[in-house]
């Protein structure tokens, strides 16, 4: 059985990505040590070593001196469900679906934990959506939502930021959701040992230290064994690949007057077994 682990993507002390498995408050560099096999944390999912490196060394650093990146830096495939929490379904408006709802996003619109997002100058509609992501582990074709667990390899909190007006300039959600560095995963990947069921987690959104969305991860429209088996119809979900799996009713849009993310602002998602997620805000 392979231990629980939390694996971290961070610049090293030279300035370029390596990756490594956090232990206390430290964070051992994994990269030399296996330098000629598995560059990145994608790499050692793809050869299914996790088992290896849970007990590997490497040189240790304090874990809040690193700048940590996404855990996955370089994931083929980021899907995002949309509306997939009944309470942020009603408070968008939206009808219910008998599918769920994906869009996609880019690896350079995320940034990890303690990395500031970037408000766009384009807009100052900056929305929060605090998430479970999703990390795949193993290579998932039309499998069942039974077996679909199986093939996680972990767990992440994810910031959905939103630009709200640029993402209903059109029907699609795309522009709105792809902003440079607008939104964030982190701090790390835990093994999915730690977390057998995903929905019986708590998640909350904390921006400024209010509490925008709490609620349990039960309440997802379509569960994430589901969202899995669904996207691996239509994809080969690959090991390193993230479904971000929704965001409970709060979001700033819906708040009367609307709430958002402004310069100077912190948002931290927290999920309960998973970890806490914060960044602050600049604008650029």
């Amino acid at each position: 059985m392979i231990r629980t682990m939390r694996l971290v993507s961070f610049l090293g002390s030279n300035g370029t990505p390596t990756w490594g498995r956090v232990e206390g408050d430290s964070v051992l560099d994994l990269g030399p040590t296996f330098a000629d096999r598995f560059q990145n944390v994608r790499a050692v999912l793809s050869a299914g070593a996790l088992g290896e490196v849970a007990t590997a060394g490497g040189a240790a650093s304090a874990l809040g001196s690193v700048t940590l990146l996404p855990p996955v830096t370089d994931s083929t495939r980021i899907l995002c469900a949309g509306v997939n929490y009944d309470a942020h379904r009603i408070e968008t408006g939206r009808d219910a679906t008998a599918s769920p709802t994906i869009f996609t996003r880019y690896p350079s619109s995320l940034v990890g934990h303690g990395v500031p997002l970037v408000k766009p100058t384009e807009s100052d509609s900056f929305d929060f959506e605090g998430e479970l992501a999703v990390i795949i582990g193993r290579s998932a074709r039309r499998v069942s939502a039974e077996d679909a667990l199986r093939y996680v390899a972990g767990y992440s909190c994810f910031q959905d930021g939103s630009v709200r007006d640029w993402q209903r300039k059109t029907t699609q959600f795309t522009p709105g959701k792809n902003f440079e560095a607008s939104g964030a995963m982190g701090p790390w990947l835990i093994t999915a040992d730690e977390v057998p069921d995903p929905q019986v987690l708590h998640l909350q959104t904390i921006l400024d230290g209010e509490v925008m969305q709490d609620a349990p991860t039960e309440q997802m429209i379509f569960s994430v064994a589901e969202l899995i088996a669904f996207c691996s119809v239509f994809t080969t979900l690959e090991p390193g690949d993230v479904i971000a799996t929704g965001t409970p009713g709060g979001v700033g849009a819906a708040r009367k007057p609307p709430v958002w993310m402004k310069v100077g602002s912190t948002v931290e998602v927290a999920i309960s077994g998973v970890g806490s997620l914060v960044n602050g805000v600049i604008e650029g």
